[in-house]
């Protein structure tokens, strides 16, 4: 991934979206936008989008909860890739990135992350996978 990358059951997962890398990276890393298609109650979000920027939410959860997020990036090639941490409560931080890259007149948009256990591997690939169709439907309709 990176050299931030971490050890663990690592996964990767991508998505080709009807869109340009700079319309998705704009979707990504935008504050207003990001909120709307990741499911962050309104006005929550926050991301200073620079090495070291803090991004932070907060997420509402389909039984209702609402659960803070938030983390630091780690790493920014504007309009190509982000490298994130994420604050995990009671854990070490978690490292994701994501890549946007042209392809074939879209975007293919590429999220990979280790995990410390198979089980949060499972749950972190179901949750980009959800991140991902989020997102295209954001940046398609």
């Amino acid at each position: 991934m990176s050299a931030h990358t971490t050890t663990g059951f690592p996964y990767r997962v991508s998505r080709v979206m009807d869109a340009t890398a700079a319309r998705a990276w704009e979707a990504y890393t935008t504050a207003a936008e990001w909120q709307e298609w990741f499911g962050a109650e309104e006005g929550s979000a926050e991301l200073d989008v620079r090495v070291g920027g803090v991004w932070k939410c907060v997420l509402l959860g389909p039984d209702g909860g609402r659960y803070p997020l938030g983390g630091t990036f780690l790493e920014v090639e504007e309009g190509r890739r982000l490298v994130l941490s994420m604050a995990v409560p009671g854990a070490p931080d978690e490292v994701m990135g994501v890549t946007f890259e042209e392809a074939g007149g879209g975007v293919e948009v590429t999220i990979d992350q280790a995990n410390a256990t198979a089980e949060e591997c499972a749950r972190a690939r179901e949750g980009s996978t959800m991140i991902l169709a989020n997102l295209a439907a954001h940046v398609e309709g």
